[in-house]
């Protein structure tokens, strides 16, 4: 899936007298978002704090904040394997710098994607059905950019999180009826077959 991550690092001062090091980020692997969640629409914000060692390594990982738990373990799995760019301790450059990272977990969508899911015709789809296991119909383009879309922003605030999550969840539980009635149909479009409700918002 993919995940969305703005990495804003702030540096926190270890101590009145250090010299603050640049941080040269060398490797940065992102969270995986995990699936369960993307799947359920289930968005969210961590915010991590962690000490780079003047080795470019990564210790001390902790959890400020987490709107879900399994948000914060992705977190941490993945921080665990980040290196900086190394520096030497000398002078009053610190043996290592506290840094706090926020961190945003969403659903990843084109700005185009409400025009292209109205347009998307059943034959489209059909090709990724007739070739991906039907326990991962769920994740096809067409039904996690439906996800996506009702996980934007806009909708975040429209709509309380259970109305929101309820409806993504409707609709994954749809996936095997949608996909049934595009292949007896594909010239149908895509969103003809959706639940009204999600239609409506079209």
């Amino acid at each position: 899936m993919r995940w969305l991550a703005y990495v804003l690092l702030l540096i926190v001062s270890v101590g009145a007298q250090a010299e603050e090091v640049f941080l040269i980020p060398e490797f940065n692997p992102k969270p995986i978002y995990p699936s369960a969640l993307s799947r359920a629409g289930i968005v969210g914000n961590v915010r991590v704090r962690f000490m780079v060692n003047a080795d470019g390594s990564v210790s001390k990982i902790g959890i400020l904040q987490s709107d879900h738990p399994d948000l914060a373990q992705a977190t941490r799995v993945a921080i665990a394997q980040w290196r900086f760019k190394p520096w030497k301790v000398e002078g009053d450059k610190p043996a290592e710098q506290e840094v706090v990272a926020p961190m945003v977990f969403g659903l990843d969508a084109p700005s185009d994607t409400h025009q292209w899911l109205k347009a998307l015709k059943c034959r489209e789809v059909n090709e990724g059905l007739v070739n991906t296991s039907d326990t991962d119909w769920v994740d096809l383009p067409a039904f996690y950019y439906t996800r996506a879309y009702l996980s934007s922003g806009f909708f975040q605030k429209q709509m309380s999180s259970e109305q929101r999550l309820a409806m993504i969840a409707k609709l994954n539980r749809r996936v095997p009826t949608i996909a049934r009635h595009c292949m007896n149909s594909p010239v149908s479009r895509f969103m003809t077959f959706v639940p009204a409700d999600i239609r409506s918002l079209f």
